[in-house]
This record gives C-alpha cells, sequence and structure tokens, in this order.
C-alpha cells in the first residue's frame, strides 16, 4: 500500500501519477476535503487522518509547505513516527532544512523506518506529466527501494548522498533559480527603460549565453505576460526556501551575497503585497 500526505499544488498531480502508474492503492490525506475529493476520480482512497494513512502504508510520501509542518506531522502529536510500522518507508518530498532532514533520518531509523529525503524541482507541469527531478538523501540500500515507485512522477531521480543531502541539492537548485530570475528581472527593467522590446528582448537572450530554465519559464511564461497566479510557487514560499539555503550556508561559514540580495526583494515583493502571487512577481518592485 502507498499512501500520500499533502495534495497541494505539487502533492496533488504527484498522488494522481502514483495512484494511476504504481498499480497499487494509495491511499491520501490532506486538511482540506475538497482536494481528497477531487482525486476519488483516480482511484486514490480518503483517509480521515494522517494516522490511517501511516496504519496502512507500507510506502508513505509527504508533500507539505516547509519544515513546520513535515516535524509536526512527523514527530508531533499523533505522529507518524508513532504509528508507521518497521520496516516501512518515509519519503519526503517537500523542502524543508538540511539539520531536519538529517535529525528525522536518525529517529524514524531508531524505530526500523526507512526515511528518505527527496524534494523536488521543475514546474507544475512537470508535476501533472510526471518529469519532475527528485534529489534523494538516505542510504543506498532505501533510495534503490523507493527508485521505482519515484519513478511514476519524475523522469531524473538523482542519489544525492547521505541523509539531508537531496534537502542541500535542492535549496542549491532553488538558491540558484532565484537568482536567476531576479537578473531577468532586471534585464526585463533595463529593456523597458532603455525603449527595447521586452519579447524580442527575450527572445535575444535565449539564443545566447543567457539563456536559461528560468528565461524560458519563469521569464517568457510569466514575466512578460505579467501573469503571477496564486496556488503556484509563491513569493513567500520562495522566501521560506532562500532562507534554508541562507540557514545552510551561515551553518557552513559562508556569506552568500546575491542569495542575500534575492531574499532582499523577494520580501519587498510581499511587503508590496505579493507575496500569496507566483514568485516572479518580485519584478513588480523593481
Amino acid at each position: 500500500m502507498i499512501g500520500f500526505i499533502g495534495l497541494g499544488v505539487m502533492g496533488a498531480p504527484m498522488c494522481r501519477n502514483l495512484a494511476a502508474k504504481s498499480g497499487e492503492k494509495v491511499y491520501a490525506f490532506d486538511l482540506e476535503a475538497a482536494r481528497l475529493e477531487s482525486l476519488k476520480a483516480h482511484g486514490v482512497q480518503a483517509a480521515a487522518s494522517a494516522r490511517e494513512v501511516a496504519e496502512h502504508s507500507k510506502f508513505l510520501f509527504l508533500s507539505l509547505p516547509g519544515g513546520k509542518e513535515v516535524k509536526e506531522v512527523c514527530v508531533g502529536r499523533d505522529s507518524l513516527l508513532r504509528h508507521l510500522r518497521s520496516g516501512s518507508y518515509l519519503v519526503d518530498l517537500s523542502t524543508v532544512p538540511v539539520a531536519l532532514a538529517v535529525d528525522l533520518h536518525g529517529r524514524f531509523a531508531a524505530r526500523g523506518i526507512n526515511f528518505a529525503d527527496a524534494p523536488v524541482a521543475r514546474t507544475r507541469a512537470a508535476a501533472e506529466e510526471g518529469t519532475l527531478s527528485a534529489m534523494v538523501g538516505g542510504s543506498e540500500a532505501t533510495f534503490k527501494r523507493i527508485q521505482p515507485l519515484l519513478a511514476h512522477v519524475a523522469s531524473d531521480i538523482t542519489h544525492c548522498g547521505g541523509p539531508g543531502s537531496g534537502q542541500a541539492m535542492k535549496l542549491l537548485n532553488n538558491m540558484v533559480l532565484f537568482q536567476n530570475v531576479v537578473a531577468l528581472a532586471e534585464a526585463l527593467a533595463l529593456a523597458r527603460r532603455a525603449g527595447l522590446d521586452p519579447v524580442r528582448a527575450f527572445e535575444v537572450l535565449s539564443k545566447g549565453s543567457a539563456d536559461s530554465f528560468a528565461l524560458r519559464n519563469h521569464g517568457m511564461k510569466a514575466m512578460l505576460r505579467g501573469e503571477y497566479p496564486e496556488r503556484a510557487f509563491s513569493v513567500e514560499y520562495a522566501i521560506k526556501d532562500i532562507e534554508y539555503a541562507l540557514e545552510l550556508a551561515q551553518q557552513a561559514g559562508i556569506k552568500l551575497n546575491g542569495a542575500l540580495y534575492a531574499k532582499a526583494l523577494l520580501e519587498r515583493a510581499a511587503q508590496a503585497g505579493f507575496g500569496k502571487e507566483y514568485f516572479p512577481a518580485l519584478v513588480k518592485v523593481l
């Protein structure tokens, strides 16, 4: 049996893909009943609580907003640590602090439960298509056991190393992405002030050494169109992730000036009222 907790923007399509492709029965839980209802047509069994999911699951996946929520579900009151059976597998697809991932590995291992941090990257469309990139931290044995299931949600699955390494890699990914989007925002602002056609400017950048995933997705599909929907990867979520990256940098004794500037710009966007919008909305404050 497969369990899934957290049916948000990324979690819902990942859960749906697991139900459609794994051949296993999937039990799911979310605090919003409407999210559970929407997946019933795809064969997902709604559970009344995280505990019920744990009691039915050999493999349990989490896709939650951040470290606070993951910690509460895993080791808080009536937690997964109490109710998952020895020999089961807990796979955290969320983005959380590295230190928390390492701590959870240790706590679950002490009860014979195999824990993997496996945050995912790419867009909501990639989640729908099952073509995410998964970065996995944990033992080689655990990685080999969960890889076939991760293949239902991700087209690229990388074993990054031991406990916490998946989270560390995800934070690096997002830190670089945010700084790329800041650079695009500055380029767009300058192009407009200089009287250039913004569409043509981005097209030219895409043909040269400035080309990037961020340009082709966040730049062309959001910034040029002025489309920053809610219920996407928001400014608030981006602030959370870059704070996790800066926390890791502080622990490593490194000052990351580019990341600090990106955080400051994201915070300006949140203060201006754009916190719930898709994070390329930071261009609005330039």
